[in-house]
């Protein structure tokens, strides 16, 4: 526990504080408009921090402080010092490497469109990052047919220092019109540069400059009865044409910024971007990031920070799905960063809102599709498979894993799911679903164990059932301690106390073993508690599909059975004759009179029923 005399001590200025473990290891980085203020926040106030604080409190044991003069000094030294640190609990990107960017070579006499891993101040125009490769090389295989600038590594000389031709003849990429030759000196440098300026229009999104310099190129060729240069501009205002279309949102005309999003489940958050330049989406791109138990605007904020400083563009207007915090202390660095002003805005309602809705649907999309890829990725898998046998202790790898979930609002509807992993990837028809049938009221513990003992017994009646039939080399059910002993006792009623089977806590991302206290944690960049994760969201979100299923079914019900002298046969009549509620009320009381068991005072009552509110 910190000293509260040591807190007291902390100065009340703007700087970052760093919080440190048992082993003298930075776990975390903040920063604070005021020092003394925002640490003492954290070991004040227990009870109203999220899961995430607490453990972050839980494991620090000492601290140290750096003043600054101002909070964006302290803003700009808190990314430094993630960045030498890279602490526990703070939201990082996952991927560790450099992202890609794309370059144009302007330091070169005749310069190139190429892929690098780093921005240099090398006179070169940079464009990106990009976290999507394959869209990278997307874009460089478009820019390619539409421009027809060089691809080689030649070292190409201006011709006023060597005019004589690199080389005797051109390669093949001048005769299928894919370059125009400054090698062998086709051309000069100034037409070159000319493709060259379309090239960093076209990336920065202005799309009618370049079309407007292409016009006037095609006028003058036709001018000078150069017809089959004036067909290939033609040609290629078309394609740049059908480029723009494509990327055109003619909904929010004139938007000119970022519009960024956030999707985000148990374990990990994806932001997706759309750099929008003149109404037109030019650009897009989604990044993965560690922030298991974080908030909306705590992510989004970390994610500005790390994505800003190494982008090659600020634009004067960032689009935000939530709000951040230090709002105005990241708008003034940003404008730093941009030497102007930018503005970040949620908006509420409009055009700019629903850009941001959609933002966020493809976030929510790159995030599964994540997922689907990790899946299918073997080689993934099998050494996620692997850590997860040493780090647990299995005696075998478990290439079945079943993970079980309870699902209920204070003990009603109350539903059980199952979920089956083999070889990292899930077996959908295997998945099977239980309606808790003994347990009365909100006992989380005891639905386990009727979840549990219920598929164990029909291992052996139940043969044909493959999912039933087979065994599992680790089982996991979402929860912690008091799951994993009701699992157990559950276990040893049906003669299975020999199944591998742990509890994984969504606080820490704890798993508890049977008859070990302390838990194992798997290191945040693991394979294995990806794999682990994974099952676990899949059971959690097959059991609550299912729990309102049933929930809904139950209210549809109960809105009939609560009218007087409605019983089990009549109530079947009902649904049988108009197939829903919404039938029955939709129906006339002389069309429910005609129902067998029903009479016209009882279709009355009906009807009065329904049609009054709730």
């Amino acid at each position: 526990m910190i000293d509260s005399a040591r807190l007291k001590s902390i100065p009340t200025r703007p700087g970052c504080y760093l919080f440190k473990n048992a082993e003298g290891e930075v776990i975390y980085v903040g920063k604070a408009a005021s020092l003394r203020s925002r640490v003492r926040s954290y070991f004040n106030a227990p009870s109203g921090q999220n899961a995430k604080v607490r453990a972050l409190v839980a494991n620090t044991v000492d601290f140290d402080t750096v003043v600054t003069d101002s909070e964006l000094e302290a803003l700009i030294l808190e990314n430094n010092l993630i960045k030498e640190n890279r602490p526990k609990y703070n939201i990082q990107l996952r991927d560790d490497k450099q992202y890609p960017y794309i370059c144009v070579t302007m330091q070169e006499p005749y310069p190139r469109v190429i892929k690098v891993r780093r921005t240099r101040k090398d006179g070169g125009i940079y464009f990106g990052p990009y976290a999507d490769g394959k869209a990278l090389n997307e874009t460089l295989a478009l820019l390619k047919k539409l421009f027809q600038y060089r691809s080689c590594d030649l070292t190409i000389p201006d011709e006023e220092d060597r005019p004589e031709p690199v080389l005797d003849r051109p390669c093949l990429e001048f005769y299928i019109k894919r370059c125009i030759a400054p090698c062998v000196r086709h051309t000069d440098r100034a037409e070159y540069l000319k493709i060259i300026d379309q090239v960093v229009l076209f990336l920065q999104g202005k799309h009618e400059d370049v079309v407007q310099g292409l016009q006037s190129e095609m006028e003058a060729a036709a001018e000078a009865m150069n017809f089959e240069r004036a067909a290939q501009i033609r040609d290629q205002i078309a394609s740049i044409g059908r480029v723009a279309e494509r990327q055109k949102i003619t909904s929010v005309k004139g938007t000119d910024g970022d519009v960024i999003a956030l999707a985000q489940d148990e374990s990990e958050g994806c932001v997706e971007i759309f750099h929008v330049r003149d109404g037109k989406v030019v650009g897009q791109d989604y990044y993965l990031l560690d922030a298991e138990a974080s908030e909306p605007g705590e992510i989004l904020s970390s994610f500005l920070q790390q994505y800003y400083e190494r982008a090659t563009h600020v634009p004067r207007e960032i689009l935000l799905q939530h709000a951040v915090d230090d709002s105005s202390v990241l708008e003034e660095w940003l404008a730093t960063l941009r030497h102007g002003k930018v503005s970040m805005v949620v908006p509420a309602i409009g055009e700019k809102r629903r850009l941001v809705e959609l933002v966020a649907a493809n976030a929510q999309e790159a995030l599964a599709q994540q997922k689907l890829r990790w899946m299918s990725d073997e080689q993934k898998t099998t050494g996620a498979l692997l850590e997860l046998q040493e780090a647990l202790g299995l005696p075998a790898l478990p290439n079945r894993i079943e993970c079980y979930d309870i699902s209920n609002i204070q003990g009603t509807s109350a539903v059980g799911s199952m979920v089956v992993f083999e070889r990292g990837r899930p077996r959908n028809n295997e998945y099977r679903r239980f309606k808790i049938k003994t347990v009365e009221g909100a006992n989380d513990f005891a639905m386990m164990a009727e979840m549990l003992q219920r598929r164990f017994r029909r291992v052996e009646s139940d043969g044909d059932d493959e999912s039933f039939g087979s065994l599992p080399d680790l089982m996991i059910v979402d929860g912690g301690k008091g799951q994993l002993h009701a699992a157990v006792d559950a276990l040893h009623d049906v003669g299975r106390q020999d199944l591998p089977i742990v509890s994984l806590a969504k606080r820490l991302e704890e798993i508890f073993l049977p008859n070990r206290s302390e838990s194992v944690l798997l290191p945040r960049t693991s394979q294995a508690l990806y794999l682990v994760q994974r099952v676990r969201d899949e059971a959690h979100r097959f059991a609550v599909t299912y729990h309102r299923n049933v929930r809904g079914k139950q209210a549809t019900v109960s809105q009939i059975d609560s009218v007087p002298g409605i019983g089990p046969a009549r109530r079947k009549a009902l649904i049988k004759t108009f197939g829903s509620v919404r039938g029955i009320n939709a129906a006339t009381t002389e069309e429910i009179a005609d129902v067998p068991g029903i009479d016209g005072k009882l279709a009355s009552a009906i009807k009065e029923h329904l049609d009054s509110p709730a």
